[in-house]
């Protein structure tokens, strides 16, 4: 199978809240990168796929929040596929040193980054 993907994924258990309008959902992330995040919850029937989500997880072992906002890909069995469409920069430079840190690859980390710069949209 053809590799489709132009962000590096990796494994991140962390607890998530997210919101839509005045809905909040909890839910737990399995896995992000720099464009999307997966998460599972058992409230996801209770989404709008078609509205955007704010989404809210604080960074293990740490104080550090982020906090971004995200179109739903997909729901199937609970599992809900997001991509970002709008982080504010410290939650980015946050995030870019997660990936960083867990990615392993320094070639594949700055075709991401360089990927990021392309997409124009986080600011």
């Amino acid at each position: 199978m053809i590799e489709r993907r132009r962000f590096s994924r990796i494994v991140y258990l962390a607890q998530a809240e997210m919101s839509q309008g005045s809905n909040t959902i909890n839910a737990t992330i399995y896995d992000l990168s720099l464009h999307g995040l997966l998460l599972m919850s058992d409230q996801s029937s209770e989404l709008n796929e078609s509205e955007q989500v704010n989404v809210t997880f604080t960074l293990s072992e740490s104080d550090v929040t982020i906090q971004l906002i995200a179109n739903i890909v997909g729901v199937n069995n609970n599992m809900i596929r997001l991509s970002i469409d709008h982080i504010d920069i410290e939650s980015i430079g946050h995030l870019k040193r997660l990936v960083e840190l867990n990615v392993g690859n320094d070639e594949l980390l700055h075709r991401d980054i360089e990927s990021l710069s392309d997409l124009g949209e986080y600011t």
